[in-house]
């Protein structure tokens, strides 16, 4: 399960295989500093991403969560607006 930071955040990466089948789901999660040291803060729990697609590989599903990273931590950055 590779970790990375990004900027402040830390993101893990994986992939899994998935139950009864030969094939293997890419999964995230992220978390960010806290006010506590040493501690982080969960703000995107472990799930799969790119669920509508498996992968032959463990390497193949891996990359896939790598790549869903980028695009998890947009939306953490940029939140959309909230609703009037």
């Amino acid at each position: 399960m590779p970790i990375k930071t990004i900027d402040e955040y830390q993101v893990e990466y994986m992939a899994e295989p998935l139950e009864g089948s030969d094939q293997w789901g890419a999964f995230v999660a992220i978390s960010a500093p806290s006010a506590t040291p040493m501690h982080m803060n969960v703000i995107h729990t472990r799930q799969r991403v790119a669920a509508d697609q498996v992968f032959g590989s463990e390497a193949e599903a891996e990359g896939a969560a790598e790549q869903a990273v980028l695009a998890l931590l947009e939306q953490v950055r940029n939140p959309p607006p909230a609703p009037n």
